[in-house]
């Protein structure tokens, strides 16, 4: 299809799915051309939802092509594109890519805290194929993860990121919007921070990550 199709705009609504059934069956450097092609036409047409799809295509061949680190740049600003426009399912396939960066580098916290994420929405829109590939890959963390440190008293990454949040003054609402996550689970991370660290309030917990230098 993509070989028959010589205008450039025609082109490039094929390309997306050219490039992903390259990767799938391990043809990067047919990928790494059509994603070439793909930045080009963005270029040219210079639209934010080209440049957005181009940056995805960017860092899935970066990604397959083993270079973890330069996937960040490139996914993090589609990501965003997606997340401002509204576009949930694109921005959390985006976390997926995200996370399998972050577990490529060693970042094991940064790729549970994109996983998390991305879990949220797919459970929240019923994408059952998306779903089973975050549990997979969480999975998959957990031999990444061992003999890693244990956070400060027990909490994980995302209590982590919560209680800086909360530390700061920030309301759950806030915190939710922030993160990207919903109201619910900001309020579930809040009540675990506040079991954990033995407190019952906000400044206690606010006062409790200042103790012990978090912020």
């Amino acid at each position: 299809m993509i070989a028959a199709t010589r205008e450039q705009l025609a082109r490039t609504r094929f390309l997306p799915a050219h490039i992903e059934i390259m990767l799938a069956t391990g043809a990067i450097d047919e990928a790494r051309a059509a994603s070439r092609e793909l930045n080009e036409a963005a270029a040219i047409i210079n639209t934010d939802v080209l440049h957005a799809i181009a940056a995805h295509a960017v860092g899935s061949v970066n990604l397959a092509a083993g270079n973890a680190q330069a996937v960040l740049d490139p996914v993090r600003r589609a990501f965003e594109f997606w997340q401002q426009l509204g576009a949930p399912y694109l921005a959390a396939r985006l976390r997926v890519l995200l996370a399998r960066a972050c577990a490529a580098l060693a970042d094991v916290d940064g790729a549970r805290l994109e996983l998390e994420c991305a879990f949220e929405v797919f459970e929240r829109l019923g994408a059952r194929p998306d779903l089973a590939t975050v549990e997979s890959l969480v999975a998959s963390l957990e031999d990444l993860g061992k003999g890693e440190p244990r956070t400060i008293c027990g909490l994980t990454a995302r209590e982590l990121q919560v209680l800086r949040l909360i530390a700061s003054g920030r309301t759950n609402k806030s915190i939710a919007r922030e993160l990207a996550l919903s109201e619910k689970t900001v309020d579930r991370h809040v009540s675990n921070i506040f079991a954990k660290t033995d407190v019952n309030s906000r400044a206690a917990a606010t006062a409790f990550a200042y103790e012990r230098r978090l912020v």
